[in-house]
């Protein structure tokens, strides 16, 4: 890349000082930039003096280009902020739920692989989801009330999402981005299940219809890695 041009765009952008911070904070800088020089820098020009919609280009360019899956946020059922870092060097098990769902007894084979293998360095992380027959409408304390007395799980929850449309949690459109599925990206159904090695590489998309214990297997052979 032409370092003139990479120049002239990081000043233009430093006229707004906030957009420089927010550039200059993220992972993604240098492809924005890149984008920018290999296209048109008079185009650029303009976006620039358009706060608004330079903030919605970076705002989308956060949700897709991720050098990682370590470097996604998640929010918590207490509404905290917790890192994917946390998870790094684990084996995980992503599942989107629901309490009111015919898959929802899956929740006690979720637990009896957490109980298995929890002390070798697996985690199953669930994340309650209203967009598939509106069967998970309550609150995230009352879903997560109900899966502790109904099922007794004690696997990490998280605050209610949408997995699919605009409003799609980035880390389920990592998921999607990154995994095969012979019915495309998109989710079809609560309890489609992500399994992530400890690399955070998305080994394998499993259908609803999947029984936990289908995957016991899979599971054992990337912890031993």
């Amino acid at each position: 890349m032409n370092q003139k041009i990479f120049v002239r765009i990081k000043d233009s952008i430093a006229k707004n000082k906030d957009l420089l911070d927010r550039v200059e904070k993220n992972v993604y800088c240098n492809i924005i930039l890149k984008d920018c020089a290999q296209s048109n820098i008079t185009q650029f020009n303009v976006l620039q003096s358009n706060k608004e919609q330079l903030n919605r280009m970076l705002s989308t360019r956060k949700e897709v280009m991720y050098m990682n899956i370590y470097d996604l946020e998640l929010k918590g059922v207490k509404g905290e902020t917790v890192s994917m870092k946390e998870y790094e060097g684990k084996v995980l098990l992503i599942v989107n739920t629901a309490t009111g769902c015919g898959f929802t007894p899956q929740y006690e084979g979720l637990q009896k692989l957490y109980d298995k293998y929890q002390d070798k360095g697996f985690e199953v992380l669930d994340f309650p989801c209203n967009q598939f027959g509106h069967q998970a409408p309550g609150s995230d304390e009352e879903i997560h009330d109900f899966c502790q007395l109904r099922y007794k799980t004690s696997f990490p929850r998280f605050s209610k999402i949408d997995v699919n449309g605009k409003n799609a949690d980035p880390l389920f459109k990592f998921l999607k981005k990154n995994s095969e599925s012979t019915l495309g990206t998109t989710i079809k159904w609560n309890f489609t299940k992500f399994l992530v090695d400890r690399e955070g590489n998305v080994v394998k998309r499993y259908a609803p219809t999947t029984e936990p214990i289908d995957i016991d297997e899979k599971i054992a052979e990337l912890l031993q890695k």
